[in-house]
């Protein structure tokens, strides 16, 4: 909805008398550092023997570095207000992503937590239909309690879905059109990333140090 409203605007007159022109951008996940989606899986494992859920194990699909999704905003900027390149963007959207390896959100957090001795959860799990089904079970709960308690349940049938989908794209069109190419590459980011989760290990280890003191 939010995108079909940036996208209608496209051409829309201003107070001023100027005109103002969008496009959409559609984003990946996006890692780096003070990533508070990564701080959550990175703290569950930390406080879990350094083990990290496998909650997407069939999960592929794109992710950026921060960096880049900005970078990508920039541009989109500068391609808006240059009247050479305007005319081709207006009211178009976008695919945005890098060089990032395609892989599940865990495999990420791991690849990117790994060099600190963090690992895969490698035991048991149940079966997809099975979350799926559990899943459907605790939203019927969160509606039968509405009335009385705003129960949320951490597990949906849709985010069973989602994170466990095949779902990659290309920003072959963002190039073609905005000249945009990842502004820092996979091997960078990966090492910017690590070096702040390294970070937060280090200030785990200290906390459980004053802890035992």
């Amino acid at each position: 909805m939010a995108e079909k409203a940036v996208l209608a605007a496209d051409g829309r007159t201003l107070k001023d008398g100027g005109t103002l022109h969008t496009c959409a951008l559609r984003l990946p996940f996006i890692y780096g550092e003070g990533s508070q989606i990564l701080l959550g899986i990175l703290n569950r494992a930390l406080e879990n023997n350094s083990v990290i859920e496998y909650f997407s194990k069939f999960s592929v699909g794109n992710s950026m570095y921060v960096s880049n999704a900005a970078w990508a905003h920039v541009l989109a900027a500068r391609g808006l207000r240059d009247p050479k390149t305007s005319s081709n963007i207006q009211g178009q959207f976008y695919y945005i992503s890098d060089d990032t390896p395609h892989q599940s959100f865990c495999n990420l957090a791991y690849n990117l937590s790994k060099d600190w001795g963090l690992r895969l959860y490698s035991g048991w799990s149940p079966p997809l239909p099975l979350l799926y089904w559990l899943g459907f079970l605790l939203e019927v709960v969160s509606f039968l309690l509405r009335p009385i308690y705003n129960y949320q349940p951490l597990l949906t049938r849709y985010r069973v879905t989602v994170l466990n989908s095949v779902f990659t794209v290309s920003y072959k069109k963002a190039q073609r059109d905005l000249g945009y190419k990842p502004f820092v590459s996979w091997e960078e980011a990966r090492e910017k990333t690590s070096e702040w989760i390294g970070s937060l290990v280090e200030q785990h280890k200290g906390t459980l140090n004053t802890k035992t003191q």
